[in-house]
């Protein structure tokens, strides 16, 4: 995976990215999904890129997976689809 240009190069950039883009709290939860899943893939991207804060990009991009998972499952007992 790598970062294109004007995308974030470091693990700093990456969590101004996330918090500029961020929805409202009381955005629809298929929002909140497509929030997470970008953020997954950001901060993967990055912890290629910004090799000093490898670790730290890849334990980001797993917590956005793992809210990604509680969102998709929340809407998958609610019988909304998850796209």
């Amino acid at each position: 995976m790598t970062v294109r240009r004007n995308e974030p190069k470091t693990l700093r950039d990456a969590h101004e990215v996330v918090m500029d883009r961020r929805p409202p709290n009381d955005a629809n939860p298929s929002v909140w999904l497509a929030f997470r899943l970008g953020n997954a893939r950001l901060y993967k991207a990055v912890a290629d890129v910004d090799r000093g804060h490898h670790h730290e990009a890849l334990y980001w991009a797993g917590y956005e997976e793992r809210k990604a998972g509680e969102i998709s499952a929340e809407l998958q007992r609610e019988g909304t689809p998850a796209d």
